[in-house]
């Protein structure tokens, strides 16, 4: 039995998990925060980092610089629509993005997200793998694989769920820190 898709459809759940956990603001200035901000630029939804250079000088602050000025007021009205939570200070060429100290209690709140997200990448893997299982045991029936190929299937499935999981629960600890540590 081939798994490779299988394991491709894990994989992309991990990616999933990873790019969403990039945009969990963690008090340290991280860039992906505007991956999902668009602005209107003649006519086209464009992402920020299309239209303007985005750079982290300093720990808690972005700024972006756009190519072109007239732009600005734009970046600025999206940035404030998005539930980013923090406000664009305009200097009329730049917009910075200062990111405040977390307090303890929303650190908590952040990670407890963090785990929720977790725990949604798990029931997709766990999905994913009840999918496999699935297909094993219809090609047993219809007499294609033996049942003890569909044993080992089963737990060939299960060795690549147990892997993919334990890499969720390692990002997941790694987030953990960086909230809680920042």
């Amino acid at each position: 039995m081939d798994y490779t898709n299988i394991k491709e459809k894990m994989e992309k759940s991990i990616n999933i998990y990873s790019e969403k956990l990039a945009e969990v603001r963690a008090g340290r200035a991280n860039p992906a925060i505007l991956n999902k901000i668009k602005i209107d630029y003649y006519g086209t939804p464009t992402p920020i980092n299309q239209v303007a250079g985005v750079s982290v000088p300093e720990a808690r602050l972005i700024v972006i610089q756009p190519w072109d000025v007239s732009i600005l007021k734009e970046i600025e009205k999206a940035i404030l629509a998005s539930d980013i939570g923090i406000n664009p200070n305009n200097d009329g060429k730049v917009i910075r993005l200062a990111f405040p100290e977390l307090n303890e209690e929303r650190r908590k709140e952040i990670v407890k997200d963090v785990r929720k997200m977790a725990e949604e990448a798990k029931v997709a893997i766990r999905a994913i793998r009840r999918e496999g299982i699935d297909i094993a045991k219809i090609a047993q029936k219809e007499g294609e694989i033996t049942e003890d190929e569909l044993k080992q299937a089963e737990n060939e499935i299960q060795k690549i769920t147990d892997k993919n999981i334990e890499e969720i629960e390692q990002i997941l600890e790694k987030k953990e820190k960086e909230v809680m540590s920042v």
